[in-house]
């Protein structure tokens, strides 16, 4: 069983590892298995990164990111912000784009709309995360899954079973609708975040509700 000390330690060295992330800047506390991040980092980008980085690590049970974001220089109109956002959009998402509205203020950017599958939900979030002037964005955008198929719970423990990342044995699907529950435990934060995103790419799924609890004492 990892101590908390020992927790802090390899939080602050994924950090380090982290290309993405200036670590130096950033603080990390650690009071039963829940890690809280402080400081400032230049871009909401980097604040994103330094979170999935603690996550990753074993034994953290939770993050609260507490890290400012700190934009260089001046900031950017509002209007600058969303067009450039909108822009990007149109890259990541061109068939879907336009279902989706921008709103920024104050440098926080709000994404609005509805789109048919969680996968353009979050790239829809990961196309603006890097736009220049951005402190903080969130994610309004609504499902409307087109499919509700009968085996989205069979799809779910497949998916399971080819993901590395996961241990399908340790995990139960329950599926009612478009709503799937997720139980069971597992070693660390990413593989509970792993097992996650593998039922939120299940088509028909609209919500999903992660019961999985975490023992870094359960045998690899």
């Amino acid at each position: 069983m990892l101590t908390d000390s020992e927790i802090r330690k390899d939080v602050e060295n994924e950090l380090a590892w982290d290309a993405d992330i200036a670590a130096r800047d950033i603080g990390v506390a650690v009071r039963d298995k829940i890690v809280t991040l402080s400081g400032f980092v230049r871009s909401y980008a980097q604040k994103v990164a330094a979170e999935r980085a603690a996550q990753r690590v074993v034994g953290v049970a939770g993050v609260a990111d507490e890290i400012e974001v700190r934009l260089p220089g001046e900031g950017r109109l509002d209007a600058d912000i969303a067009r450039e956002a909108v822009s990007a959009l149109k890259v990541q998402l061109p068939h879907s784009a336009d279902a989706i509205q921008v709103v920024v203020d104050g440098g926080v950017l709000k994404l609005e709309g509805e789109v048919e599958w969680n996968y353009q939900r979050e790239r829809a979030e990961q196309a603006v995360r890097r736009v220049r002037g951005v402190r903080q964005v969130s994610n309004q955008i609504r499902l409307r899954p087109s499919v509700a198929t009968a085996d989205v719970q069979r799809k779910i423990v497949a998916a399971f079973h080819r993901n590395a990342a996961v241990d399908a044995e340790r995990l139960r699907v329950e599926a009612s609708g478009a709503t799937v529950t997720l139980h069971g435990s597992v070693r660390s934060w990413g593989e509970r975040q792993a097992a996650e995103r593998a039922a939120w790419l299940a088509p028909g799924v609209a919500h999903v509700n992660n019961l999985i609890s975490i023992d870094p004492a359960l045998p690899r």
